[in-house]
């Protein structure tokens, strides 16, 4: 009997949107980061100013988050709960191990504040 094996391969751009919209599930959390994260990624990258960044080394993957709390937000049990959801939804969807979810507060929205 032929073993009818398939194989699922996820581009590193979904990868990064499910993150994405994983960690904006997560109260406390405004958005992610729009700053220049990485010089190197904006030489290699058509969008250096993402708050995401995805590695995948050897079948495993390997995620930074750059977030924006609310003022009020408790920031470690907010990143921690983060990198939590994260893992859990990039794990249940793609089937690939995360190996490491790093998480960095890149900003504070401040209430009131004029931008």
């Amino acid at each position: 009997m032929e073993n009818n094996k398939t194989e699922l391969s996820v581009s590193t751009e979904v990868v990064e949107k499910m993150a994405e919209i994983a960690a904006k599930e997560i109260p406390g959390v405004t958005g992610l980061s729009k700053k220049n994260i990485d010089l190197k990624g904006f030489v290699k990258s058509k969008n250096a100013f993402k708050g995401v960044k995805v590695e995948n080394i050897n079948g495993a993957v390997e995620i930074s988050v750059y977030i924006c709390v609310k003022q009020d937000a408790n920031v470690k049990e907010t990143a921690e709960r983060v990198q939590q959801n994260i893992k859990d939804k990039i794990q249940t969807m793609t089937g690939n191990a995360v190996t490491q979810v790093n998480v960095s507060v890149a900003d504070i929205e401040i209430i009131g504040d004029e931008q």
